[in-house]
């Protein structure tokens, strides 16, 4: 199984210059970093549940994580100005390479009632960056449902250096993505990326 390091460098870019029309390597867009995060809400109070928060992105991500804390008081939401509100992780390198190919080869494979992912739509924003949402952590193969007390949803999005959704739909379709297909819409952002260059 080829990481998502080696595609890119073996597959990725060469399709990018013959499909899309680069012709500087340089110009061509890569995934900067990764960063996972999760919102403690409810269970602000339960040390438990940062426990397991904690001990999830330890394990899927190979790495400890930062906990965010409130800027400011919010006392609808019981919220304190300093109180521990989330926790993230932000992944570069090595462990981010390792993660993103586990991700498109074991994880969105496991997903319960998955039909692909409707990018265009939903998940990339207009500076070509991609978001996903997991309901549950226990999708990760780290994460043994039988030692799962609490199930937390996680929030994954990844930075990349393309200037809008096109660029960063065909960077991650290329690289195995499992994105819903619309041709119609493909051929016409391959001509918008064209008439960009």
């Amino acid at each position: 199984m080829k990481t998502i390091k080696e595609q890119y460098q073996k597959e990725v870019i060469s399709k990018m210059k013959e499909e899309l029309g680069y012709q500087n390597v340089m110009a061509i867009p890569k995934i900067e970093k990764v960063t996972l995060n999760v919102g403690l809400g409810k269970s602000l109070t339960n040390k438990e549940h940062v426990k397991t928060v904690e001990n999830t992105l330890t394990r899927v991500s190979g790495q400890k994580p930062v906990f965010t804390k409130a800027k400011k008081s919010i006392s609808a939401f019981k919220i304190r100005e300093g109180m521990v509100v989330g926790a993230k992780v932000t992944l570069r390198g090595k462990r981010m390479d390792d993660f993103l190919t586990k991700l498109v080869h074991i994880t969105f494979p496991r997903m319960k009632d998955f039909h692909g992912i409707d990018a265009l739509n939903k998940h990339i924003d207009q500076k070509g960056n991609f978001s996903f949402g997991f309901k549950e952590h226990t999708i990760f193969p780290e994460i043994k449902s039988d030692e799962v007390e609490h199930v937390h949803g996680l929030e994954l999005t990844i930075t990349t250096t393309s200037k809008n959704k096109a660029e960063c739909y065909f960077l991650l379709k290329y690289l195995g993505f499992p994105f819903i297909v619309d041709e119609d819409l493909e051929n016409k952002l391959k001509d918008q990326v064209k008439l960009d260059k």
